[in-house]
């Protein structure tokens, strides 16, 4: 097969991803294995993203983009190399290959001897077992986009008391990709994410809140349609009233009681990202040598996984063609299972997890969490209140930073003081610092009501979309910035 009879996606209009890239893409993997590589694999993408903005009633940015490319990744032992380009035809894939061969040391004119022809296996399509394939179509247009966003905002200009600026978005992300490798995965896969923010700015005198809530899905075009603005805005309204004359929170070690769904990032950030083999393959995880240790109190057992129906982490498929599947991390406080990709099987001898993942095709995949939390346990949330004496109950979680062995501080956005298993009046300007290791061990108790919420997650892959989440959760004591 030549370059002109391999679908070239210039546009949406060109042939999907399926059989009739069997033989052109067949015909690099064998010769990738015949230069002397152990492995490759190719990646195909193409991308359709759109993003509407929403400020004080008119609609002050539309972002349409439209993208395509491909990415070639050899192995040679414990060597890897991988080099993209953009648009896809056979000639710009083998051209990619032929500049990975080379970076391996591998000569691109000699044949190290007759390499027996890679057979991929019978196409696995998840777009089409899933009803997948007319995503882009019934996707909302820009249009209807705008005028809900418009509906949601002017909403949050009426009904948050004191509101000066508000501010709404969204974008949908969608990705048709097609992963094959000289293993005989021939394998394809839509993918449609999601989003939805609301933002408020409140000022009474010299008194200001700024509160804003995320919602994300993966799944069918209709989310834009289904989203409920009325609890969106009311939820704005609620944390917005709160914290505007809310009092500076004082400095100290304390119990605190974490709220559920992003209550999560805490465990996201500064020990998920510890479970990655790509942390164990630098040796910067507390957690190198804790397999099947205790490392969390028995109260903690967390999961990460992308089978979660319309999570923002879910997938069918991973970025190397694996089929989704659900990792038990630790149980009762005990590690059971590390985050595993390609490259950390083979570096680290942990089996992948279904965990291969990149922002897109410029990238390497790498082993990334997915839908990330902890579980539920046998608590409500008010037994773990009134459990404290004095404390901090964290409602909403912020921005923060990680370490790379696991030191964090975040932002509590939305906090209250406990007085005597009670929640009081609520404070502002709170921050929770600690290692992983050790917050780990304090989470003595788990409430009933777990839940997720989406977020993104930025490491050496890219920007993915992933899921945190937890129940509400009692640490039994953790350093509290405040002043």
């Amino acid at each position: 097969m030549n370059s002109k009879t391999l679908p070239t996606l210039n546009d949406h209009t060109a042939l999907p991803f399926g059989e009739e890239w069997r033989e052109g893409l067949a015909s690099l993997l064998t010769e990738a294995k015949s230069k002397g590589a152990d492995f490759c694999e190719i990646f195909l993408e193409r991308r359709d993203h759109l993003s509407v903005l929403v400020e004080n009633s008119k609609v002050t940015s539309v972002s349409p983009s439209q993208s395509s490319g491909a990415g070639v990744r050899l192995f040679r032992d414990k060597s890897d190399c991988y080099v993209s380009s953009f648009g896809v035809s056979l000639a710009q894939i083998r051209w990619a290959l032929h500049k990975a061969l080379e970076t391996l040391g591998l000569d691109t004119k000699t044949h190290l001897g007759k390499a027996q022809s890679v057979q991929l296996n019978a196409l696995k399509d998840f777009a089409a077992d899933h009803s997948k394939l007319n995503w882009l179509k019934q996707c909302p247009s820009v249009q209807d986009s705008a005028d809900r966003l418009l509906v949601t905002n002017a909403l949050s200009m009426r009904d948050v008391k004191h509101c000066v600026s508000a501010t709404t978005s969204t974008f949908r992300d969608w990705q048709d990709v097609l992963v094959v490798n000289s293993e005989g995965v021939f394998a394809r896969d839509i993918r449609l994410h999601q989003s939805l923010v609301g933002s408020v700015n409140c000022i009474d005198k010299e008194h200001r809140s700024s509160v804003s809530e995320r919602l994300g899905y993966s799944g069918s075009p209709k989310f834009i349609y289904d989203f409920d603005e009325n609890r969106l805005t009311s939820e704005l309204a609620d944390s917005a009233g709160q914290m505007l004359y809310a009092d500076f929170v004082s400095s100290g070690h304390f119990p605190v009681v974490m709220a559920n769904k992003f209550g999560g990032v805490i465990f996201h950030e500064a020990c998920g990202h510890l479970l990655e083999t790509t942390s164990i393959e630098k040796k910067s995880t507390p957690f190198l040598e804790s397999m099947g240790l205790k490392i969390a109190h028995e109260a903690v057992t967390a999961w990460d996984e992308g089978n979660t129906k319309n999570a923002f982490g879910s997938y069918d498929m991973d970025d190397e063609g694996m089929p989704a599947q659900s990792t038990l991390l630790i149980e009762k406080g005990v590690l059971k299972n590390f985050i595993s990709d390609r490259t950390g099987e083979l570096r680290t001898g942990y089996a992948r997890t279904g965990s291969g993942r990149r922002q897109n095709h410029t990238f390497p995949s790498a082993s990334r969490m997915r839908n990330t939390f902890i579980a539920g346990g046998a608590h409500t949330p008010q037994q773990l209140i009134e459990s404290i004496d004095e404390g901090i109950y964290c409602k909403r979680m912020g921005g923060g930073s990680v370490g790379a062995t696991g030191e964090f501080n975040f932002a509590v956005t939305e906090g209250y003081l406990i007085k005597n298993g009670k929640i009081t009046k609520p404070v502002k300007g709170a921050t929770l610092i600690g290692e992983a290791k050790e917050v780990m061990k304090n989470i003595s108790m788990c409430a009933n009501d777990h839940e997720l919420a989406p977020g993104f997650c930025g490491s050496v892959s890219g920007s993915i979309y992933v899921t945190v989440g937890q129940p509400h959760i009692k640490v039994d004591q953790i350093t509290v910035g405040g002043r």
